[in-house]
């Protein structure tokens, strides 16, 4: 020995230190290099192999000391180094503050459990002898005798095979395993002990990857689910029977058929028994076969989904654990997870908790969150009453963050936020929050309170404790419990006041907080404080809010849209307050929110936000002759009133309605571009016939950026302010000057002469499909475009209107200004309304 180790060399080499995934450990990686040496000393043969170690911690509270723990840890360890000592530390702190969830070593140390629970058969009639692997011939000829006999044969060789040292020379003996799996074909039926013998030799093959091949070889996977299918069969028909018995011994109520009903009852809990050792093995071994995924298609191909399901009626906790398990394997598919929607799985697994397994409840808890993704079975999670289960789950810590997830998107429902009310939710809620008023809050436990705090009710059942919610949350710098206070502040509470008392240190921390999620919520709470009794006039001033919002807002600096949205909501706030608004209107805002909208164009929230700054400014005196004079506002309220948003419409509607009221001028151009909106779009599509990019347009409204282009409104009307509107272009030719057949110069050729003399200038044409009036429709539709380019929505110069007035006189025909309904009243509703108003009047006449 000691020659050899004279020519044998290691070296170890530390690498890295991490934590492990599950247990409460730390994992050493280290690399171990061994190396032959020759009778010289030179080097001969070298390999090295990549090992770990892991130190578990037992005992780790929050007040252990973590600098001593890991010198400690460094001094009895020689693996790693003394410089490693503050990393160490940082590992046993995130250790120390991990949270605890269900771990997956639990369910491995269960399902452990679960197989040395599946490896004993108490009714089976077991042997008193000791198998012998050397007897394994003599073992096989067994399965060639009567039934017993194979019984005790089956027995023998599952007595080897659940040695895994054995299973290597099983599965080498062709012998043994052909003559199992044909007693399994030909007698699973005829003796339960028989086929559970043989079904759980071969789970244990199964247990191995390397000898799933073999398995599939002798379909293995198929004789189970025939098994299952014909076990549940069973069940069903003897439940049948057993309850038909039943009923006899209660209808006839003598004490001979009580007690032979009572002799079948005890008959069929062992049956029942004996058949739940069967499942249960059978089962498991599909759960190992079904790692590859090809087998596992195989399997939901033949129902074994609705095998499982019918399975959850069951009492044993093992058969159980292993059913749910499975489920909760195959439903990560959404094909899967369809099929256990059409069987309503979630009814069976609400009357399975609460249950006094933890490991069953955390399975069915995960089971559950898998299949809450489906809007539909979080509506069958509702109606089969688990909500106010899943609420009482929260309360303990094991199961918490999964019963919170499958809250979480229930809560996702708008419909289904008001439930929630009718549970404890909310008291569950704040005594965790007290209890962790120091600590890191689980996201999954505050992502559930900013969902369901939109809710009216709940919002005012959580503004109770809202002194808690905003201390905690200020302290902590907690931007989802922010979001929770913002949106009880959204909702009519009476408890906002309460606010009032912090809003200095809000502003403060609005101004130098350097992150941005936090910025964004304290904007948010500030925005939905509008209450009386705050001197948004002296905020301002105090912490020169100005420049900064006016620095912020600037679509130069760049500033993320989150936090622009809320300054505009904060600004539209404040300048509900007359001195505020003029501070700000002094500063210069109006024309950076133009700036602004421009630049945000496709935003639609931020462009609503700023068109109700506007909205807000134009109420006061001191700030509405500035936004309606000195800034091109007005103009793009305009151009933003046909946008595709209805909220944006309707808020544009509202203000231009109240600058009508106070600027006649600004109510003309209004008016004018109303009305000429209804006739935009014909005119458009006639004037450029099938163009893509019109057709491509399939609402009544135009998208933001062509409105807001630079041919705008906003720009033309500015043009026209500078320019004057001019009169129409006929105005100097009187209809006396033009001719018999009353046509504009140039016109002339566009018509024929007829013979009507009582209308001049409209004659019957060529075709004689428009009698009276054009060549063709072509011809007819040019020249009404030509009118309502040149005369706008009102088609007709003034001469005309007074030669079809006079006319209208002399001839009885209907008015040529035809409009809407008497709102529109003297004007066409649209070009196709003109023509046929034109068409009627002259077939009339």
């Amino acid at each position: 020995m000691e020659e050899d180790a004279r020519y044998l060399k290691k070296k170890i080499k530390t690498g890295a230190i991490d934590v492990h995934p599950t247990q409460s450990a730390i994992v050493v990686h280290f690399e171990v290099e061994a190396t032959i040496l020759g009778e010289a000393g030179d080097p001969m043969l070298g390999e090295n192999k990549q090992s770990q170690k892991a130190i578990t911690i037992k005992n780790l509270s929050p007040g252990t000391d973590l600098r001593k723990l890991s010198e400690v840890i460094v001094e009895k360890c020689n693996l790693i180094h003394p410089s490693k000592v503050p990393e160490l530390e940082q590992l046993l702190y995130y250790l120390q503050t991990r949270k605890v969830t269900v771990n997956t070593e639990t369910v491995e140390q269960e399902m452990e459990r679960i197989r040395q629970a599946t490896s004993q058969f108490d009714d089976i009639d077991e042997i008193q002898e000791k198998a012998d692997l050397n007897e394994l011939e003599s073992y096989v000829d067994l399965l060639y005798d009567d039934m017993k006999t194979k019984t005790k044969g089956t027995s023998l060789i599952l007595q080897l095979a659940r040695n895994p040292d054995n299973l290597a020379e099983l599965i080498e003996n062709e012998m043994v395993l052909g003559a199992l799996s044909r007693v399994l074909r030909e007698d699973w039926k005829k003796s339960i002990d028989l086929c559970t013998n043989i079904v759980y030799i071969f789970f244990c093959f199964s247990s191995f990857s390397e000898f799933h091949s073999i398995l599939l070889q002798y379909k293995i996977g198929s004789s189970c689910l025939q098994i299952i299918e014909n076990e549940l069969k069973r069940f069903e028909y003897w439940n049948d029977e057993l309850a038909k018995k039943k009923k006899v011994a209660i209808d006839e109520k003598s004490e001979e058929a009580q007690k032979a009903y009572l002799k079948s009852e005890k008959k069929f809990q062992v049956v029942i028994h004996k058949q739940e050792q069967l499942l249960r093995v059978s089962v498991y071994l599909l759960l190992n076969i079904a790692e590859d995924t090809p087998i596992e298609i195989k399997m939901t191909q033949k129902s074994i989904i609705a095998f499982l399901n019918a399975m959850l009626e069951r009492k044993s906790l093992e058969l159980l654990i292993l059913v749910v398990s499975f489920l909760k394997r195959l439903s990560i598919y959404k094909e899967n997870k369809d099929v256990m929607k059409e069987l309503n799985v979630v009814s069976k697994l609400n009357k399975m908790v609460p249950h006094q397994s933890d490991i069953l409840v955390s399975l069915i808890l995960r089971l559950i969150l898998n299949l809450s993704f489906d809007k539909e079975i979080r509506t069958q999670i509702i109606k089969c009453g688990m909500l106010p289960k899943l609420v009482n789950f929260v309360k303990e810590e094991t199961h918490r963050v999964f019963a919170l997830c499958i809250l979480y998107h229930i809560s996702v429902d708008d419909k289904c936020k008001g439930l929630f009310s009718y549970t404890d939710i909310v008291p569950i809620i704040i005594h965790i929050l007290q209890e962790n008023e120091e600590g890191q809050l689980d996201m999954e436990l505050m992502a559930l309170c900013v969902n369901i705090t939109q809710n009216p009710k709940i919002a005012a059942n959580f503004a109770q404790n809202l002194r808690l919610l905003l201390r905690q949350s200020l302290k902590n710098r907690d931007s989802l419990m922010l979001k929770m206070v913002r949106n009880i502040l959204s909702h009519d509470v009476p408890e906002k006041k309460i606010v009032l008392g912090s809003i200095n240190e809000i502003v403060s921390i609005v101004k130098d907080c350097p992150h941005e999620e936090i910025t964004v919520e304290l904007l948010g709470v500030l925005a939905e404080l509008n209450l009386p009794e705050i001197d948004f006039r002296q905020l301002v001033t105090e912490y020169n809010l100005v420049p900064w919002i006016s620095r912020n807002l600037a679509p130069a600096n760049k500033v993320s849209d989150d936090v622009v949205l809320e300054i505009v909501r904060f600004v539209g706030n404040v300048v509900r307050n007359d001195d505020c608004a003029q501070l700000f209107a002094n500063a210069g805002l109006p024309n950076t929110l133009i700036e602004l909208i421009t630049a945000k164009q496709e935003d639609d929230e931020i462009v609503l936000q700023i068109l109700y700054v506007f909205y807000q400014m134009i109420f006061h005196k001191c700030t509405r002759e500035l936004l309606i004079k000195q800034s091109q506002a007005p103009a793009y309220l305009i151009d933003l009133m046909h946008d595709k948003n209805t909220e944006v419409r309707r808020m544009c509607d509202t203000t231009l309605d109240i600058i009508s009221e106070y600027d006649e001028e600004w109510a003309t151009k209004i008016q004018y571009e109303k009305f000429k909106w209804h006739n935009s779009q014909w005119l458009e599509m006639v004037t450029q016939g099938n163009d893509p990019e019109i057709d491509s347009y399939d609402d009544d409204y135009l998208p933001r950026e062509m409105m807001l282009s630079g041919d705008s409104t906003a720009d033309l009307l500015y043009q026209h302010d500078q320019e004057g509107y001019r009169d129409h272009p006929y105005a100097e030719y009187p209809y006396a000057e033009h001719g018999e057949y009353g046509v504009y110069p140039g016109d002339e050729d566009r018509y024929h002469p007829g013979e009507h003399l009582q209308h001049p200038g409209y004659h019957r044409g060529m075709e004689g499909e428009y009698p009276g009036q054009f060549r063709d429709q072509e011809e007819e539709y040019d020249y009404y475009q030509q009118h309502y380019n040149q005369y706008g929505t009102r088609m007709v110069s003034p001469d005309e209107e007074a030669m079809y007035e006079a006319q209208q006189a002399m001839y009885g025909g209907p008015p040529m200004s035809v409009g809407q309904e008497g709102r529109n009243s003297g004007y066409m509703t649209n070009l196709d309304s003109f023509s046929r108003t034109l068409e009627n009047w002259h077939l009339r006449s």
